[in-house]
């Protein structure tokens, strides 16, 4: 059986194009538990795992106890579908943001439209 892989802060931030910074702050609000060698941090498999899954939920926009509880759902033993569930209700609940933002930001865009076409009017540039 081949032992189990370990990686370097440098490994894992390199690997994902994230600063040694930011997997210290993983690890300091206890998502990440490295293995110590002296001063050097040893991260296992799940380790890297986990730093994906925070970095891909942060990328859709989920806070980083969004992450952690659905990190946290997770099961070896099971079938997952409570987190698979749970996920698909803060991805839905995330689109409905989004969605609401969109709206906001067309809106926007009209007033801006309507405040430019009167100031060009005003300055006669129709």
């Amino acid at each position: 059986m081949a032992s189990p892989r370990q990686y370097t802060i440098s490994d894992l931030a390199r690997e994902f194009d994230v600063t040694t910074r930011t997997i210290r702050y993983y690890e300091e609000s206890g998502m990440l538990s490295p293995a110590r060698d002296g001063q050097t941090r040893l991260y296992n498999d799940a380790d890297r795992v986990k730093l994906k899954l925070i970095l891909r939920g942060k990328r859709l926009g989920f806070s980083l106890s969004e992450s952690r509880e659905l990190i946290e759902m997770y099961d070896p033993d099971s079938d997952n579908r409570h987190q698979i569930n749970a996920l698909l209700d803060k991805i839905n609940k995330r689109r409905e943001q989004l969605e609401a933002q969109l709206h906001d930001i067309r809106l926007m865009q009209e007033e801006l439209d309507e405040a430019e076409t009167k100031c060009r009017e005003a300055l006669g540039e129709t």
